[in-house]
């Protein structure tokens, strides 16, 4: 008998511990789930993903504009979305602005072949100190109407239409259109592979204030308006190359102005008329105040970081 009693102690034993070791193992499987185990391990939590970079986004803008028209319009360059203001498929005389489709078109019909001394130095001078009288020689190398046929057909725009004279300062763009214009500059399209960056370079050069010693009879200084709207975290990140467009005419005592930039981001545009006492300075100032309304996350804006959330 002695050896069964051996053989039920040690089956009985095996069962008890093993009763015992169950719960064990049990309980430290619930800790594991986040049971009541009352444990005290933190739970790991991912870093925050680092905040994008600041930029210009749709958003309500509030103008006290006083004239007879306002609108702009804003290019999301990476995906092609255009928003604006609700009338932004209106149109304005473009003035200078258009300066950077006639160098444009000149550079890219000459291809690879040398740019001569005298239209280099047109080009510059027509982009940068806004030079009538050097676009006008670039225009009518071009072919003059010429030059808006292949504006509108090459940019894709719908609401352009060239002055019966075919004069280049009225032809009547909309804001939309002049975001499109601007889209086909930096992409390329509008002075090809070769001559797109110098064409950046020299909008990115522009000089001159709104000041009446830099305003003179056929050429002024056009540095001013979007740029100025743009805070040093945007402007550090590379080139904004820009052309605006102004003229007081004494047909309607209005002054016709627009502005435009343009980056590897986004091409934005802000066009008005208003009444000629009110100054350059006071459409300047509208650009401006257009731009810094767009800019995303506004300067000084708190950084909303995630925290770790507490354990159960």
């Amino acid at each position: 008998m002695r050896p069964r009693v051996t053989l039920v102690l040690a089956v009985l034993a095996v069962l008890l511990g093993g009763g015992m070791l169950v719960p064990a193992a049990y309980a430290r499987l619930a800790d594991d789930d986040g049971g009541a185990g009352g444990g005290t391990e933190s739970v790991a939590v991912p870093p925050p993903a680092a905040p994008q970079p600041p930029t210009l986004t749709n958003a309500p803008v509030s103008v006290p504009f006083d004239g007879k028209y306002f609108s702009w319009a804003l290019m999301d360059r990476e995906t092609g979305t255009i928003s604006g203001a609700k009338n932004l498929t209106t149109t304005n005389s473009t003035e200078s602005m258009i300066k950077t489709w006639i160098v444009a078109d000149y550079l890219r019909r000459l291809g690879d072949a040398p740019l001569p001394a005298e239209r280099r130095k047109q080009a510059v001078v027509a982009i940068r100190d806004s030079n009538d009288t050097a676009a006008q020689s670039l225009y009518r190398a071009g072919g003059s109407r010429a030059v808006l046929e292949r504006l509108i057909s090459m940019c894709k725009l719908t609401d352009t239409r060239i002055d019966a004279q075919a004069k280049w300062a009225y032809t009547q763009m909309s804001p939309r259109d002049a975001v499109r214009m601007g889209d086909c500059i930096a992409d390329g399209t509008a002075a090809g592979p070769k001559w797109t960056p110098f064409l950046l370079k020299e909008m990115a050069s522009v000089r001159g204030t709104t000041a009446p010693e830099d305003q003179q009879l056929k050429e002024g200084g056009g540095r001013w308006g979007i740029i100025d709207g743009l805070p040093p975290s945007i402007t550090a990140q590379g080139p904004v190359s820009i052309k605006n467009g102004w003229t007081m005419l004494w047909a309607d005592l209005q002054w016709h102005l627009n502005c435009l930039a343009v980056t590897d981001k986004w091409s934005l545009a802000v066009m008005m008329r208003y009444p000629k006492d009110h100054g350059l300075d006071y459409g300047a100032q509208v650009c401006q105040s257009v731009t810094t309304q767009l800019v995303t996350p506004q300067p000084g804006a708190a950084l909303k970081v995630p925290q770790p959330m507490a354990k159960p």
